[in-house]
């Protein structure tokens, strides 16, 4: 697909297939980096964490710049930087210009992970879990989900710490971004930016009805959803998550962990080519 343009560029590619879940983590933690000038991730935004995830985990510190071609059903960071095509994707990288981004640190149950651009609970975990059984609808089973979903209307209660301030309530979902976009071009969080060692966070109330969650939800497209009343926006470098039960997260479109968790941001953690 885009093999023939580093080609004619004079660049020289080491293809690796991945083989199962996992498997972009172990290759990235493993490689023998000094052999070469940048990683290229040709996936969405599961394989850019996993790979990211393989590159902080590796013993000896070093990191290499990280290029992003998409291929994913979600493409998160890619739309932020409006590189959404395979084509322009390429081109940027060819260009060799780097920029460093965030990423956010995870503490769960003695286990650490990262994540790229999000950590979601509650329903934005429901309709990760329950659009598993629509993969077959593509891009669309999101929507399907997130309708199902509303219609069942769970609440949770939990307490929430930003960066020392204690919140306890009951809430739909909380969403923590890292990039503006999540998914597939939902604005989640229209004031993010990859670098300013900022995580945005949205709450959103408990008690919001099902005809205002329908009627919100296509307010995440352009970004809007955040001027509504039930909805609640944060800036921290730094949260914690304690729920009344502990609940499987969505990070970074991926089913992982469970909760407690304490979150803290790493500026710059990571460059990119963009």
């Amino acid at each position: 697909m885009v093999t023939p343009i580093f080609e004619s560029n004079g660049i020289e590619l080491s293809i690796i297939n991945t083989e199962f879940p996992g498997h972009a983590k172990d290759l990235t933690a493993a490689l023998d980096l000094d052999i070469y000038h940048g990683l290229l991730v040709v996936g969405g935004d599961g394989t850019f964490h996993e790979v990211v995830n393989g590159l902080l985990n590796r013993t000896d510190g070093k990191i290499l710049p990280i290029g992003l071609i998409p291929a994913g059903s979600g493409n998160s960071v890619l739309h932020d930087l409006d590189l959404i095509t395979p084509a322009k994707a390429a081109r940027a990288i060819i260009a060799g210009n780097t920029r460093f981004i965030d990423v956010a640190q995870i503490q769960m149950n003695h286990l650490l992970t990262y994540s790229i651009n999000l950590i979601g609970w509650g329903l934005v975990t429901d309709v990760g879990k329950r659009s598993e059984a629509f993969r077959w609808l593509g891009p669309s089973r999101y929507t399907l989900s997130s309708i199902i979903e509303i219609f069942l209307r769970k609440t949770r209660k939990a307490r929430l710490v930003i960066d020392q301030k204690t919140i306890v309530g009951q809430f739909s979902f909380i969403a923590a971004c890292n990039s503006v976009h999540v998914g597939k071009g939902m604005k989640m969080a229209p004031s993010a930016e990859l670098s300013d060692g900022l995580i945005d966070l949205l709450t959103v109330e408990g008690d919001i009805t099902r005809r205002r969650l329908l009627s919100v939800l296509p307010k995440l497209f352009d970004g809007t959803h955040v001027n509504e009343p039930e909805v609640t926006y944060y800036q921290a470098s730094s949260f914690s998550l304690y729920p009344e039960t502990d609940d499987t997260l969505n990070i970074d479109g991926e089913l992982l962990g469970t909760t407690p968790i304490d979150v803290s941001v790493l500026k710059h953690a990571i460059e990119i080519f963009a």
